[in-house]
């Protein structure tokens, strides 16, 4: 096996000299852990967690990432060849979220019960292989939003590299690039669930339809898109500043008729355009 020096070779001299200080720390950390389960959902935060973990402990780095219906299919397969190409080891557990009547149920604090099946999942996974340490992709600016989930994450032990020396998502970015990881802009793509207004009941069949209607959507060339679905209703968000194009270059007609077949009866385009955690507003008006 190479050695991590060997592996890891990239020229950071173009970064900003406080950016290189937060890559020296976090290397550090992985040094120290010695081996680490990596949880890796094939997202451009925690891709970049597998490589830093990879380049400092070689085959003492597990990638694991979660199979359930909530995730897309393509979005495994692009997880899996972005470890290929990283070199980690990879392996997919199932997780069974949809099981647990307080996940389906949609409250406001889905996400903990997600990451409680997810960590429960993984931590005696990492322990039957003697890893002391889980890590995730969590960064500094997700400390800012609405995040259940990090709490049953905290409970688990799991720790946050990214986060614990102030890495921020235009920083993971640049690593990202810097590091030669082609999928560095890569548009963040949350849990299908997260497209259900809190309070709708999320099954594996509105999984689909949600999963269907986005698939569509990515086929015709729109990457950064969220469909957002509430009942019998699919509400297209995409980058303001892509409105006005998609509206002239669509067949309307067609992809009314795409989502129809995916299971929705009305089809409508959301003008203000797509702003990550759009569905977090009803709780400042609580």
């Amino acid at each position: 096996m190479n050695s991590p020096q060997a592996r890891f070779a990239p020229s950071l001299d173009s970064l900003d000299p406080v950016l290189r200080k937060k890559f020296a720390q976090v290397t550090q950390i992985f040094a120290e852990m010695e081996q680490v389960l990596v949880a890796y959902s094939g997202g451009v935060d925690s891709t970049l967690v597998a490589k830093l973990a990879w380049d400092q402990l070689g085959e003492r780095a597990l990638a694991v990432t979660a199979a359930s219906p909530s995730l897309l299919p393509e979005d495994l397969e692009e997880a899996i060849e972005q470890a290929q190409v990283i070199g980690i080891r990879h392996e997919i557990v199932e997780t069974h979220e949809l099981e647990d009547p307080n996940y389906a149920a949609n409250p406001i604090n889905r996400c903990y019960f997600c990451k409680r099946e997810l960590h429960d999942t993984l931590r005696p996974l990492a322990q039957s292989r003697g890893y002391d340490y889980v890590v995730d992709g969590l960064n500094a600016d997700d400390l800012s939003d609405y995040r259940p989930g990090v709490q049953a994450a905290v409970e688990r032990g799991v720790r946050s590299p990214l986060a614990e020396v102030g890495i921020r998502k235009l920083e993971v970015r640049q690593l990202s690039r810097q590091l030669g990881l082609p999928w560095w802009d890569k548009p963040a793509q949350p849990c299908l669930s997260s497209r259900f207004p809190y309070g709708e009941e999320i099954t594996a069949e509105k999984l689909r339809r949600v999963g269907a209607a986005e698939r569509y959507l990515r086929s015709l060339g729109w990457r950064q898109v969220r469909v957002r679905s509430e009942k019998d209703t699919a509400r297209i968000e995409l980058p303001p500043q892509q409105i006005h194009e998609f509206i002239q270059k669509t067949d309307l007609e067609a992809l009314v008729k795409a989502f129809q077949a995916a299971g929705y009866l009305y089809v409508s385009l959301d003008l203000e355009g797509y702003q990550s955690g759009k569905l977090n507003r009803v709780l400042n008006s609580v």
